[in-house]
C-alpha cells in the first residue's frame, strides 16, 4: 500500500496498522475532526469548518481548545506507529489543519480509483473484477461513528451515491458478459434498500426479464408504483414505464413451478409497537444487515434500550417483504421467567410452519432438522427475542436464502457474528433530542413544548433509556398535578432516582437485575465496586483501584460489563458508565464476607496519583505542590502522559470525575485527600482560568482549613486569589491573597510563600495602585522577597518566574535597565525541560527592555524569536504579544523575514492561556 497507516471511511471510520491491527483513535468528535480531514486530504480545513462537523449542537465556548487537543492526540498517534514514513502527516497551516496522506492509503481513495479502471476497461471481464473490488472495500454505512452533523451527513450520503453508482455499473458489466441472473442479484439488495431509486429498479427489472424472471420483475414495478405513490405522490417515471411496457410485451417463459412445503398455520406476533419515535438510523443499519439471503442481525443493547421495540417495529415495518409468515419467539434469556430450552422452542416453531403436532420429531436434533428443511423455501423472517448466548441460538437459525433471522440480545453475541456471520446492530441510548421526541409523542407535544427545558432535564435525567422515558412518562401521565419540572425536580436526587422509575410491573432497576444475575462473580464484584465511582469514564486502572484487584483481572470484568451492555466501550481500554446504571450498581447489596469500605480511598489515591503524573507531564520540570498523604495505596498502575497536551486533554475529560471525587472525599471526611485533589489540577486552572472554577477551590480551600494544613490553605488561597482576579473581582481577590504569604510562612514552605507573594504581587499592580496597597514600591518589594526565597529553595522555576514578573514591573515602571537586567537572567534559567511558554514571555520582555534601552536591532532578533516560536507551539497569547512589540520597533530595525510574518493577524490562542507578562504562579506554577 506504500502507507504504514491505512485510513478507512466506508463502514466505521478507523485507522488500521500495518499489521493489520486497529488502532484507537478515540471519541466521536475525534473521529469526526480525522474524517473531515480525509475528505479533503492536502487541503486546509479551518477550525470553523471542523467546529460545524464535529458538533451537530450547538459547540462547546472551548471548542479552538478541544480541537487542539484532538489534533495533538492524532499526532501522537500517527507518530507512535510510523506514518510520516508512509507518506502521512498532520500539520497546522495557519488557523487551519491539513493532511498529507496518499490516495493509496485511504480506502475512498482506492475505491474512486477502481471505479475510473473499470470505466477504461478493455472488456466486460476486467470492469467486473474492479467493480467487485471496489464494492468489496465497503464495510457499512461510509462514516460510520462520526457526529451526525450536516457537512458529514452531505459526504457520507455523496459516498453513498457512489457506491449505488458503482453497484449499477457493475450489474451493467454482468449484464455485457450475459450474466443476467448475477446482474439481477447485485441490484436486488440495493433496490430492496432504496424502493424510490427508479433507474435501480429499472435496471433490475431488465436484469430479471432478461434471466427469464418476467413474474418478479413486474411485481418489482407494482411495489414501486405503490412506494410511490404512498410516499411521494407521484407514479412512475418514463425509464421505468418503459421497461414495464417492454415486459409486457415479452414471451418470456414462466418460472417452473416449485412444489410447495405445509402451509404455515397462524401464528401470534407482537402488535405494531405505539408511540415508536426516532431510531432512523437504527432501522436503515437494521434494512442494510438484513439485506444479504439468508441475513441474520444482531441487535444488541443494555436493558431498557428499546431492542425488542425496534426488531418488531421494524418487523411490521417489511412485513409485505416475508410472504410466509413472521414468527417471533421469546427466549427469556433475561427475563424472570425460566430460560427456554431448545426442545421446546423447536416444538414450538414446527407448530407454527404448519407441522402436525403427531409428526413431532422425538429428538431435539431432528427437530432442527425437519426445522431446517420447511424454512428452506420459504421467504420468513423470525424474530429471535431476549437471547442470552450464541449456543442458545444456533439451532433455531433457519435454512435458505429466502429468511431473514433477527435476534435481540443484551450480549453482542459475537460468537454468532463469528461462526455464522451474524451482522451486529448496536442500539445505543436516545440523543437528547431524541429523548424529549419521545417524551412528546407518549405525554403530548403541547405538554413537552410547555416545559422545554424540564424536558430536556427529565431526559438527561433519564440517560436516554427509552424503558426509563416511558416510565417517568407513567409519572407524569397518571397525576395530572405533577409537571415535568417537579419530576425533574425529584428525579435529580439521586437517592431516590431508581424508585422513581418504577411504575407497577415494570422499572429500571429490575430490567438491569436480569443482567447482573447471569455475570460471572468477578464481573459482578466488579460492577458492585463501580458504584463507588464518581464519573462517567473509567479504564482499567481506574477500575483495578476500585476493586482492589490486579490490572487484567480489572480488564477482564469490564470487557465482560461491557459485553453485557452495562458499561459502554468509548475506545481503547476506554468506558462509560451511565448515571442510572451507576446508581444501581451503588444500591446493591454487600453479599457476605463482603467488604467496599476501601473501595473509595484507593479510588482517591488512584485520582491523587494519576494527578501527580499529570502535573509532571503538563508543567515538565516542576515540582509537585503536594505528595499523596500519609498511608495513602500505592495504585495498581498510573496512567502515562506522554505530553503537555495529553495531561492537558485527561485533566478537562476527567474534570467532572475529579469534582465528584473532591465532594466524596468531603462526605468520608477524608479532607486530606480532597485539597489535593483539587489542587492538583491547577495546570487546567491556569489554563482555562476564567471556566467557572471557584466553587472547586473553596471546596479545597475548606478541605485544607479542615484538615489543618496552613501549607495547604496558603496554595488554596494563591490559586483561588487569582481565579477571582482574573474573574474581575480584585476585593475578593486580594482578601485571599493577603493571607497566603502568612500561612505559608506558618507552615514553612518557602516554596508556597514565594507562589503566594508573587501572585500577590502582580495583584497588587493590576488593582491596588492605591495608598492603601502601598503602590509600585509594595509591588516591587514583594517581587524581590518572592525572588530571594526562590533562591534560598533552589527552585530555578519559580526564581525565573520572579524575574519575569521583575521584568514587567519594571517596564511599567519606567526602568527599562533593571527590566533587561531580569528578563536576561530569567530567560538563562527558562530553558527545557521548562515551558516553552515561559520562555516566550521572558523572550519578549527582554526584547521590550531592550528596545526601551535604545537597542532596536538586538530587540528585533528576540522578539522575532519569541514570535516563531509561539506560532510552533500554538501558544496564541505570546504570539499577539511579540507581534505588538515587533509592530512598536522602528522599521529598519526588523529582519526582512520578521518584518513579513509580523505583519499578518495575531491569531487566537487557548481561552484562558498564560497571558504575557502576567502569568500566575498558581498552586504550584514554577
Amino acid at each position: 500500500m506504500g502507507a504504514w497507516v491505512e485510513f478507512r471511511l466506508l463502514g466505521s471510520v478507523a485507522v488500521v496498522a500495518a499489521q493489520g491491527r486497529e488502532l484507537a483513535v478515540g471519541s466521536v468528535k475525534r473521529r469526526s475532526l480525522l474524517t473531515m480531514l480525509l475528505l479533503n486530504p492536502g487541503v486546509p480545513v479551518g477550525v470553523g469548518r471542523l467546529t460545524e462537523a464535529m458538533w451537530d449542537e450547538e459547540p462547546p465556548r472551548h471548542a479552538r481548545t478541544v480541537i487542539q487537543n484532538h489534533v495533538s492526540a492524532l499526532r501522537a498517534l500517527l507518530a507512535a506507529h510510523g506514518a510520516a514514513d508512509g507518506g502521512v502527516e498532520l500539520v497546522t497551516d495557519g488557523g487551519a489543519y491539513l493532511l498529507r496522506v496518499p490516495d493509496s492509503a485511504v480506502d475512498a481513495g482506492r475505491f474512486e480509483h477502481l471505479v475510473r479502471s473499470a470505466r477504461s476497461a478493455r472488456d466486460a471481464g476486467e470492469s467486473v473484477a474492479a467493480l467487485r473490488e471496489a464494492l468489496g472495500l465497503w464495510r457499512g454505512p461510509a462514516l460510520a461513528g462520526t457526529s451526525p452533523s450536516l457537512p458529514l451527513r452531505c459526504a457520507a450520503q455523496a459516498l453513498e451515491e457512489l457506491r449505488l453508482a458503482a453497484v449499477e455499473e457493475l450489474a451493467c458489466a454482468y449484464g455485457r458478459l450475459g450474466d443476467h441472473g448475477a446482474a439481477a442479484g447485485v441490484l436486488g439488495t440495493e433496490a430492496a434498500l432504496n424502493p424510490l431509486r427508479e433507474s435501480l429498479v429499472a435496471a433490475l427489472m431488465t436484469a430479471l426479464g432478461r434471466a427469464g424472471r418476467r413474474s418478479e420483475a413486474l411485481e418489482w414495478f407494482h411495489r414501486t408504483r405503490r412506494a410511490l405513490a404512498e410516499q411521494l405522490g407521484i407514479g412512475p417515471g418514463a425509464e421505468l414505464a418503459k421497461v414495464h411496457e417492454a415486459l409486457l410485451r415479452s414471451d418470456a417463459p414462466p418460472a417452473p413451478a416449485v412444489e410447495a412445503p405445509p402451509s404455515p398455520a397462524p401464528w401470534p406476533f407482537p402488535r405494531r409497537p405505539r408511540g415508536f419515535s426516532g431510531r432512523r438510523e437504527e432501522l436503515a443499519a437494521l434494512d442494510r444487515a438484513t439485506a444479504s439471503p439468508g441475513a441474520i442481525a444482531v441487535v444488541a443493547g443494555g436493558a431498557g434500550v428499546g431492542k425488542t421495540t425496534l426488531a418488531v417495529y421494524w418487523a411490521h415495518r417489511r412485513q409485505a417483504d416475508f410472504p410466509d409468515g413472521r414468527l417471533f419467539v421469546d427466549l427469556c434469556g433475561h427475563s424472570p421467567l425460566p430460560e427456554r430450552s431448545t426442545p421446546a422452542v423447536l416444538r414450538e416453531l414446527l407448530l407454527a410452519l404448519g407441522l402436525p403436532a403427531e409428526q413431532m420429531p422425538h429428538s431435539p436434533e431432528a427437530m432442527a432438522a425437519r426445522y431446517r428443511e420447511l424454512t428452506a423455501g420459504r421467504r420468513m423472517l423470525i424474530v429471535l427475542d431476549n437471547a442470552r448466548t450464541s449456543e442458545q441460538v444456533r439451532p433455531l437459525l433457519p435454512d435458505g436464502e429466502g429468511c431473514v433471522t433477527v435476534v435481540t440480545s443484551r450480549d453482542r453475541l459475537g460468537g454468532l457474528v463469528a461462526s455464522d456471520a451474524a451482522r451486529p446492530v448496536p442500539l445505543a441510548e436516545l440523543s437528547a433530542p431524541q429523548s424529549v421526541t419521545l417524551l412528546a409523542d407518549t405525554l403530548g407535544r403541547e405538554l413537552v413544548s410547555a416545559e422545554p427545558e424540564a424536558a430536556a432535564r427529565l431526559a438527561a435525567l433519564c440517560d436516554g433509556l427509552p424503558l426509563a422515558l416511558r416510565l417517568a412518562a407513567a409519572r407524569v401521565a397518571t397525576c395530572p398535578t405533577r409537571g415535568l419540572a417537579a419530576l425533574a425536580d425529584e428525579l435529580a436526587d439521586e437517592q431516590g432516582r431508581l424508585g422513581l422509575l418504577d411504575v407497577e410491573d415494570a422499572s429500571v432497576a429490575a430490567a438491569l437485575a436480569l443482567t447482573v444475575q447471569h455475570l460471572s462473580e468477578p464481573a459482578r464484584r466488579m460492577f458492585h465496586r463501580l458504584g463507588t465511582h464518581t464519573g462517567a469514564t473509567l479504564d482499567s486502572r481506574t477500575a483495578a483501584a476500585l476493586a482492589g484487584c490486579a490490572l487484567p483481572q480489572a480488564a477482564g470484568a469490564l470487557g465482560r460489563l461491557a459485553t453485557a451492555h452495562l458499561v459502554v466501550e468509548i475506545g481503547r481500554d476506554a468506558y462509560t458508565l451511565h448515571d442510572l446504571v451507576r446508581l444501581y450498581a451503588r444500591s446493591l447489596p454487600l453479599r457476605p464476607g463482603e467488604d467496599d469500605a476501601e473501595a473509595l480511598p484507593r479510588l482517591l489515591d488512584h485520582l491523587v496519583n494519576t494527578l501527580l503524573a499529570a502535573c509532571a507531564a503538563a508543567e515538565p520540570g516542576s515540582e509537585p505542590c503536594c505528595v499523596p498523604p500519609p498511608g495513602a495505596r500505592r495504585p495498581v498502575e498510573v496512567r502515562p502522559f506522554p505530553d503537555r497536551a495529553g495531561a492537558l486533554a485527561w485533566y478537562a475529560a476527567e474534570r467532572d470525575t475529579l469534582r465528584g471525587a473532591v465532594e466524596a472525599a468531603v462526605a468520608a471526611g477524608l479532607h486530606d485527600r480532597a485539597w489535593r485533589l483539587v489542587l492538583l489540577q491547577w495546570p487546567l486552572i491556569v489554563w482555562q482560568v476564567r471556566d467557572g472554577w471557584v466553587p472547586l477551590l473553596e471546596h479545597g480551600l475548606a478541605a485544607a482549613e479542615a484538615d489543618l494544613d496552613p501549607g495547604a490553605q496558603s496554595r488554596a488561597r494563591a490559586l483561588l486569589g487569582w481565579v477571582l482576579l482574573e474573574e474581575d473581582r480584585p476585593e475578593e481577590a486580594l482578601a485571599h491573597l493577603e493571607q497566603a504569604p502568612g500561612l505559608a510562612a506558618l507552615a514553612d514552605d518557602r516554596t508556597a510563600q514565594a507562589v503566594a507573594l508573587a501572585n500577590l504581587a502582580v495583584a497588587l499592580a493590576r488593582y491596588g495602585r492605591g495608598a492603601r496597597y502601598g503602590g509600585r514600591a509594595r509591588v516591587h518589594g514583594l517581587l524581590t522577597e518572592a525572588l530571594a526565597l526562590a533562591e534560598q529553595a533552589d527552585r530555578a522555576d519559580l526564581v525565573a518566574l520572579a524575574r519575569q514578573h521583575l521584568a514587567d514591573q519594571c517596564l511599567a515602571a519606567g526602568d527599562p535597565e533593571e527590566a533587561a537586567h531580569h528578563a536576561a537572567r530569567g530567560l538563562a534559567l527558562a530553558d527545557p525541560p521548562f515551558p516553552v511558554t515561559r520562555r516566550v514571555v521572558l523572550q519578549t520582555l527582554y526584547g521590550r527592555a531592550l528596545a526601551a534601552t535604545g537597542h532596536p536591532e538586538e530587540a528585533a532578533l528576540h522578539l522575532d524569536a519569541a514570535l516563531r516560536s509561539a506560532r510552533a507551539h500554538q501558544y496564541g497569547d505570546g504570539e499577539a504579544a511579540a507581534h505588538a512589540a515587533l509592530r512598536a520597533l522602528p522599521a529598519p530595525a526588523l529582519p526582512a523575514t520578521t518584518a513579513g510574518a509580523s505583519a499578518a493577524e495575531p491569531r487566537t490562542g487557548p481561552a484562558g492561556a498564560e497571558r504575557a507578562g502576567a502569568g500566575p504562579a498558581g498552586a504550584g506554577r514554577r
